[in-house]
């Protein structure tokens, strides 16, 4: 996989022995695996966090996959979608293409069959993996320019969601307050000073309704994390 990202990928699927069985196949290739053993953990963790790709078997305990992937084209147009199928279950492949999935595999599958399929979706769609940022329920859309905190849509000014945006494509980095001033305001010819920021930084927070995964890094700045 050495001409793609490494890449997340959430493997929606209740047997465990399988799951486990396709993730230890996967993991060395560059994908990094989640199993979600429902539907409902599948739409938390979605929200929480976008991957690149929804591996999604198609009878779970507590629904149909097609529900499924209806629900994430209504929030995420461009997230590759394969799912998985019984042989012979023609009427259950036309629901999937129907719902928006992108790709299927017939059970029992090679997964050498699996990879493959995986590598040619994401070769299609894999400028979608970028077009997401997301962290603690939080997702940019950069496309669009939108914003969205557990799937509501909230409205930012132009310097709140390049805050907002330079943090996300920090994550996991702790972001000097200088640093911010140069590359969310100064860059632009916007020469402020460094109560803006503290003020813009108050507003962002109260309209993301106080995220945890915004972090404030005492006498120095700031740091986006994931909190599951």
């Amino acid at each position: 996989m050495a001409d793609l990202f490494y890449a997340d990928l959430y493997y929606i699927e209740d047997d465990q022995n399988i799951a486990l069985a396709v993730k230890e196949y996967l993991e060395p290739k560059n994908f990094h695996v989640t199993i979600c053993a429902t539907l409902a953990e599948a739409r938390q963790r979605i929200k929480e966090k976008v991957p690149a790709c929804v591996l999604l078997d198609w009878n779970m305990p507590d629904g149909r996959g097609d529900g499924l992937c209806q629900w994430i084209r209504s929030h995420w147009k461009d997230l590759p979608v394969i799912f998985l199928t019984v042989r012979g279950d023609s009427a259950d492949i036309v629901a999937g293409f129907k719902s928006g999935a992108d790709d299927y595999v017939v059970k029992p599958f090679e997964y050498e069959v699996l990879y493959s399929r995986l590598l040619a979706v994401l070769r299609r769609t894999g400028s979608a993996a970028e077009r997401y940022l997301s962290c603690g329920g939080i997702v940019i859309d950069q496309n669009r320019h939108a914003v969205f905190c557990h799937s509501e849509e909230i409205s930012l000014s132009a310097a709140e969601y390049q805050l907002l945006l330079y943090l996300m494509r920090n994550k996991g980095r702790t972001v000097t307050r200088t640093g911010i001033l140069e590359q969310v305001w100064d860059v632009n010819g916007s020469y402020v000073n460094d109560n803006t920021l503290t003020v813009t930084m108050k507003r962002l927070r109260d309209k993301l309704s106080q995220p945890a995964c915004l972090k404030t890094i005492r006498s120095v700045g700031y740091r986006m994390e994931d909190t599951i």
